[in-house]
């Protein structure tokens, strides 16, 4: 730690000097201006900025605005993320309250393979040592969402070959702003949400609160608790020195608290009962009760030392805690996985009829794991940005960042009874005696991003190097006091190089092309010797503007050396976290997206927009192997990765004017496999392909009042979203929510 901090110390101690001294001699031309402006707006918490800089990056970049999140009134992010080309995602609970998420093919489960990020920094509860988001941001409480993939991401890590997502919270206004809205719907559905907020010249605040909650849509088998809630709390201060001065410094201070209540589970249906009830829930459970609290600190300093020079730094500290009470196995003869039972329960008869609850079992016949888990996630990380040139205008970015993670599982399991069909509590399990371990990981890492613009033509080389100590002390099932006298340790250490580029030329106002190649890589785990996955990315694609049809073309082609696979519970597998060496993959695709306003240069006042988004995904393991692991199994060359449907299209049409509106969202996501394989699909081992309509429409009363209403589901589609963590899922049902806001 001493090192880390000397290191930042002496980097930027120096560069802060050097710079400086060069750029009073350097004379700023408009461009470099143009540079500052946008660096300014950024104040250290965007990785893109805003839409024009995403329409101008040498790789593939998305930037959505608060309009366009709150277009449809969406809660759930895998709804908001459907219609991203390149995004690849499956729903869970209906809710979005655990996505699962991928970019550009990479593993989606529990968007493990992906940089999370909010406000700039990494938001996953150890994204490191325990990368599983259990934890997502609220989409609902963010005035933007920024998605970077291919060389635009080499900024940014651990998780660099689909790409990171970074959540943006409100900002601080410049006047004295307010916003209260409530929302109602079926199921019980609703939200909440206040925010304020003021500055002048010296201080700013913003405060925002929003509760989030449903009954829920699933139905317990002899009636029972299907819902959820969840709140976030969250203040923004800020301090700033005067516009005049020599050296413009910032000092903002973010507190984040969030909690979450959610009788959610992992236990899904057979297929003969999805066909015949696909909202049903099992009485075996009853019992699952998922409790989260997250609280977050983020202090960001921006220092802007002249026109072309500026160093900005943030400070986090995330903690976490959960504890998912839920179903975990059923113990007869012998012990069966639900997993096991769903998939064929012909072959579990009697474990099949003691998930149903409808008779007496016997003692301790259900397992309930308590899965209580701590995370910390904490660190350090600051960027320079220097700016010089006239006809050449160069940027070099230099950036470190010092990181700590930790996983810390203490975990039991009490045994159930079934007596007048429900559960009873026979045996009480001993904390600590189920898993009994502690994974962390320590990080430091740097990034060098040169920036070289020459007429139309931009080119972005730039290198990252992680350097990593991972750890697992594992105290063992019998040792709940961890007194350690038998604990096992292990600790992988490497050191990873990162090189990119990427280059765009634009050819007029009109059109422009891009491409460029990056190193992916993802950490490994504790195992000792365990390599970090690699691959070699490349993407090649066009951006125009023809008569107000904007569009973005990009194809891209994923050469993985060796896709490392995680066993976790979520996908059926013991929850281990180990890592295996799932070898040589080729991951390949197109994205597409269009948009058009069919009115556009005519009525100032009314607008007809449309969208059009279309990603295809072709995937295929070069390599066989065998894994006991279900998201995998028993791997062939030529087999497709499971859970990535190879054909996702949605279309956006909306009339609007200047008082109303009506916006239509359709999407259609092709079957995907659940199971590795090639060929024809296996019903038993595949999700069918859908069609998901929803609606969405306003109308302002009168200025600051505004009426709102969204339809999910608008047709009623009943379709499995996923067979895990176990046996089938439904997808959210119709449901109509009203929302009335206003705004000052």
């Amino acid at each position: 730690m001493r090192f880390t901090v000397q290191f930042f110390i002496f980097c930027f101690g120096w560069t802060t000097i050097t710079v400086a001294q060069k750029n009073a001699v350097v004379q700023d031309s408009v461009a470099a201006k143009s540079q500052q402006l946008s660096e300014v707006l950024l104040l250290g918490n965007t990785i893109v900025g805003n839409k024009f800089l995403s329409r101008h990056k040498t790789g593939s970049a998305v930037y959505l605005t608060q309009e366009e999140l709150q277009k449809y009134g969406f809660t759930d992010i895998t709804r908001t993320l459907q219609s991203t080309p390149g995004v690849n995602s499956y729903e869970e609970d209906g809710f979005g309250l655990r996505p699962n998420i991928s970019l550009r093919g990479t593993s989606p489960e529990r968007s493990a393979k992906i940089n999370l990020m909010e406000d700039g920094v990494l938001i996953a509860p150890a994204p490191y040592s325990a990368p599983a988001a259990y934890y997502f941001p609220t989409i609902a409480r963010m005035q933007g969402l920024e998605i970077v993939k291919g060389s635009s991401q080499i900024q940014y890590g651990p998780n660099t070959t689909g790409g990171a997502i970074n959540l943006i919270t409100p900002s601080i206004p410049r006047i004295f702003k307010g916003a209260l809205s409530a929302t109602r719907g079926q199921y019980g559905s609703g939200n909440h949400q206040l925010l304020v907020g003021d500055s002048n010249q010296r201080f700013g605040y913003v405060v925002n609160y929003l509760n989030y909650f449903s009954d829920g849509f699933k139905v317990m088998d002899g009636g029972g608790d299907t819902g959820f809630e969840r709140s976030d709390y969250m203040i923004k201060l800020q301090a700033k020195s005067q516009p005049s001065a020599s050296i413009y410094q910032s000092l903002t201070a973010k507190v984040h608290y969030y909690e979450e209540q959610a009788n959610e589970t992992y236990l899904g249906l057979t297929e003969r009962d999805f066909d015949q009830s696909p909202f049903r829930r099992y009485r075996s459970s009853q019992k699952d009760l998922m409790s989260a609290f997250q609280n977050q600190l983020q202090l960001t300093h921006v220092a802007q030392f002249s026109p072309t020079f500026s160093i900005t730094t943030n400070a986090y500290h995330n903690n976490f805690r959960r504890n998912w009470y839920k179903l975990d196995e059923v113990t007869l003869a012998e012990k069966a996985s639900l997993n096991a039972i769903l998939m064929a329960p012909e072959e579990y008869p009697l474990a099949y009829q003691t998930l149903l609850g409808q008779q007496d079992t016997a003692p301790d016949v259900l397992g309930v794991k308590a899965n209580n888990r701590r995370y910390l996630s904490k660190g350090i990380q600051s960027a320079a940005r220097w700016t010089w040139g006239q006809k050449w205008l160069h940027t070099i970015e230099l950036g470190v960042r010092y990181h700590f993670d930790q996983e810390d599982r203490f975990q039991w399991v009490d045994r159930y009874a079934f007596i007048d069909n429900e559960m009873v509590m026979t045996t009480a399990g001993h904390r600590g005696t189920d898993a009994n371990r502690i994974n962390s990981a320590q990080a430091l890492s740097h990034h060098i991003l040169y920036t070289a613009k020459f007429g139309g033509l931009t080119l972005t080389p730039g290198l990252r190097m992680e350097q990593m100590n991972l750890k697992r002390l594992d105290y063992g099932k019998l040792d709940p006091d961890r007194v350690g006298n038998d604990a096992s340790r292990r600790n992988n250490r490497l050191t990873v190089w990162i090189p990119g580029i990427g280059a765009n030329y634009r050819f007029n106002n009109m059109i422009q092309a891009f491409g460029g190649v990056h190193k992916g890589f993802a950490p490994p785990s504790t195992t000792p010797g365990q390599k970090a996955e690699s691959s070699i990315n490349y993407e090649l694609g066009t951006r125009f503007d023809f008569d107000g049809l904007q569009g973005e073309v990009v194809g891209y082609y994923n050469d993985y050396q060796n896709l490392l696979g995680s066993d976790l519970s979520a996908t059926g597998g013991t929850g281990s976290l180990d890592q295996y060496n799932a070898g040589a993959v080729r991951v390949s695709g197109i994205e597409l997206g269009l948009n058009y306003d069919v009115l556009q240069g005519q009525e100032n006042d009314v607008h007809w927009p449309l969208a059009l988004t279309y990603t295809l995904t072709d995937s295929e393991f070069l390599t066989s192997f065998d894994s006991s692991e279900s998201i995998y199994g028993i791997v062939r060359r030529g087999d497709v990765i499971p859970y990535i449907p190879k054909n996702q299209l949605a279309l956006a049409f909306g009339y609007e004017r200047l008082r109303w509106a009506i916006n239509l969202n359709v999407r259609h996501r092709s079957g995907f496999r659940t199971l590795a394989g090639s060929g024809a699909m296996d019903p038993s081992l595949s999700v069918d392909p859908n069609v998901v309509v929803d609606a969405s429409a306003f109308y302002s009363v009168c200025p600051g009042l505004k009426l709102t209403a969204n339809v999910l589901n608008l047709f009623d589609q009943i379709y499995a979203a996923s067979r895990t963590p176990a046996g089938l899922r439904p997808g959210h049902p119709f449901g109509l929510n009203i929302a009335i806001g206003y705004q000052w």
